[in-house]
C-alpha cells in the first residue's frame, strides 16, 4: 500500500514488511542510473529483503524534505542522483538532520570530472535521456539487429559494423542486441554444417568478423535445457554431444578460413563479451 511521502510515522499503514528493508532512489530526472546502481549492489547480497522505491522528478527542496521524513520512519537509506545546487545541498543537511544516510550516486564523478578537466557540468537533469544524434543511431542499430538476426538475410552482413558467427547456443543474439544498444549495427549468422555460407559472409573484412565459441559440455547443458522447455524429447540430436562436437569442429574451420577473431563465451557474461568486442573498435 502507498503511503504519501510526509505523512507523520504514527497514522502511517505499513508500506513495507518490517523485516525488509528500504532502498530510497532520489532523483531529478527518471532516477535509471541510481537504481541500476542499487540493483547492481543488491545482487552482492543474499540475506536481508531489500525493496526499492524510486522518487523522480524531484524539482523543489520540500520534495526531498518529505522523502527523508519518509525514510526515517524505516530501515533504509538514500541513494540520490541530483544535479541541481539547491537539492544537492537540501539532500545533505536534511539527511545530516534527520540522521538518513544518503548516497551520493554522481557528487564524486561530477567532482573528478570538474578537477581533473577543468571544467563544469551543465547541472541540466535527464541528459542521459535526450533524443540526440546518439538516441537515434542506437535506435537504427536496435532495428538492424533485429532485422539481420540469426541469418535472415545475408545482405545484411555486409552493411553490419559487426557479425558475429557460431553454432546454435552460443549467445549471437543477446550480444547482437547488447552491442546494438551501444549503437553498433550488428549481424549474425548460425554456422551449421548442412547449411551452405553466403558468399557476402566469406568476402568480408575479418576484422568485421569475431567468432563465438564454447566447450561443448556447457552447450549441451544449454540445449538440453532448451530442449525441455520447448517440451521436446531430450535425446533428440539437436542436444546430442556428438553433434555438438561435430558442430563446433566446422564453426572452428570456417571461423579460420574467415580469419576471424575467436572468443570462448562458455564462462563469460554478454557484457563481459560486449566489452571485448567494442575495445576492437575503441
Amino acid at each position: 500500500m502507498s503511503v504519501p511521502p510526509g505523512t507523520p510515522p504514527e497514522s502511517r499503514q505499513t508500506l513495507y514488511h518490517p523485516d525488509e528493508g528500504v532502498l530510497y532512489i532520489c532523483s531529478d530526472s527518471v532516477g535509471e542510473t541510481a537504481e541500476a546502481v542499487a540493483m547492481a549492489t543488491l545482487r552482492q547480497f543474499g540475506g536481508k529483503k531489500v525493496r526499492i522505491k524510486r522518487v523522480g522528478h524531484v524539482r523543489e527542496v520540500e520534495e526531498i524534505e518529505r522523502l527523508l521524513e519518509e525514510a526515517k520512519g524505516y530501515e533504509s537509506f538514500v541513494a540520490y542522483t541530483l544535479v541541481q545546487p539547491k537539492l544537492r545541498e537540501a539532500m545533505l543537511k536534511e539527511s545530516a538532520r534527520l540522521g538518513v544516510r544518503a548516497v551520493d550516486i554522481m557528487g564524486p564523478m561530477l567532482q573528478a570530472f570538474t578537477d581533473t578537466f577543468h571544467d563544469a557540468p551543465k547541472r541540466k537533469p535527464g541528459l542521459l535521456h535526450e533524443m540526440d544524434e546518439q538516441y537515434f543511431n542506437r535506435v537504427e542499430a536496435i532495428e538492424f539487429a533485429v532485422k539481420y538476426d540469426d541469418g535472415r538475410d545475408p545482405t545484411g552482413l555486409t552493411q553490419a559494423q559487426v557479425v558475429l558467427v557460431g553454432v546454435s547456443r552460443t549467445s549471437k543474439t543477446p550480444l547482437s542486441m547488447f552491442l546494438a544498444h551501444k549503437g553498433y549495427k550488428v549481424a549474425n549468422w548460425p554456422l551449421v554444417p548442412e547449411v551452405r555460407l553466403p558468399e557476402e559472409l566469406l568476402s568480408l573484412d575479418p576484422e568485421r568478423v569475431f567468432g563465438l565459441t564454447m566447450n561443448a559440455e556447457a552447450i549441451h547443458k544449454i540445449r538440453t535445457e532448451r530442449l525441455r522447455a520447448v517440451g521436446l524429447p531430450e535425446g533428440a540430436s539437436y542436444a546430442a554431444m556428438e553433434r555438438i562436437v561435430r558442430e563446433l569442429d566446422y564453426a572452428e574451420s570456417v571461423m579460420h578460413r574467415i580469419g576471424c577473431r575467436i572468443i570462448d563465451v562458455s564462462d563469460k557474461a554478454i557484457e563481459e563479451t560486449a566489452g571485448i568486442i567494442m575495445g576492437y573498435f575503441s
